[in-house]
């Protein structure tokens, strides 16, 4: 396992060399390959929801590809190293699993969470922003640090007991979206941008009241919409039909007949 994974150092130190290197790989910065550490990261995500082991297998090596190019631009620069990364990240696993590498005693997984979230925030009790919602990344998708963030608020009790508020919340939000109807017909659209995110922002925040991942309810959502819609198209190829040619009251009735038939069809 070292040997590989130095031969694996080695390459990227080759391809990052001025004289007789990539000089893609030459060029690039933390910044710019940022990019694509997060899209090898999604398709990580896209193999195991389609269950290929082979893909994944083949991602994963093209995220830990990603890893090691950060580290080693870090080290051309004196930062850090490869290894100095390994051993951050397994101090850290160690300082946050005691009931594993100590005496503590933890029972449940939920426990485990609790106290995982105790360690981290005892941990920013050293850094400069002492906010329960210091750390959380600005990067990261919008809908995933929405809940994030209502986590940590509901962790020192900024948080609704009952689903149903946070229901009433969704409506209080929708009433506002149509009150800058006007304004975002007349041009002026900032309102309307700003209330459209305070309602996705409660739409999260039920989600996470009622244990439901956003960004995985969202995905769901797409993927149907995307099968619903491809059906759509097969139909009207098999009646010789062009799309763009029906009216909006065609397209819905034809989808409504496949949201039936979709409904009514046995699972797999």
């Amino acid at each position: 396992m070292t040997k590989n994974t130095d031969h694996l150092l080695e390459i990227m130190v080759k391809l990052r060399d001025p004289f007789g290197g990539c000089p893609w790989d030459v060029e690039q910065n933390f910044k710019s390959i940022a990019p694509y550490t997060i899209e090898e990261a999604y398709e990580v995500a896209d193999a195991i929801a389609r269950g290929n082991m082979t893909d994944l297998k083949n991602e994963l090596g093209d995220l830990l590809f990603q890893v090691i190019f950060h580290a080693q631009i870090a080290s051309e620069a004196g930062h850090f190293t490869y290894e100095d990364v390994v051993n951050a990240i397994s101090e850290k696993m160690v300082r946050r699993h005691p009931h594993v590498f100590s005496d503590a005693m933890i029972e449940s997984a939920d426990a485990q969470t609790s106290a995982w979230e105790d360690i981290k925030a005892q941990e920013r009790l050293g850094s400069e922003d002492k906010s329960v919602l210091a750390d959380v990344p600005v990067a990261m998708p919008a809908l995933t640090r929405a809940e994030k963030l209502q986590k940590r608020a509901a962790r020192v009790g900024f948080d609704w007991d009952d689903p149903e508020r946070v229901l009433d919340k969704i409506k209080e939000e929708v009433a506002e979206v149509e009150a800058e109807t006007s304004a975002a017909l007349g041009g002026d659209r900032n309102g309307m941008a700003e209330e459209i995110g305070d309602l996705l922002f409660a739409c999260v925040n039920l989600a996470r009241k009622w244990g439901v991942d956003p960004e995985t309810a969202l995905r769901r959502g797409n993927e149907k919409f995307e099968r619903r819609f491809r059906a759509m198209e097969a139909y009207f190829q098999g009646t010789g039909t062009e799309m763009a040619s029906l009216s909006l009251e065609e397209m819905e009735n034809a989808w409504v007949m496949i949201k039936n038939a979709q409904r009514e069809a046995p699972s797999s």
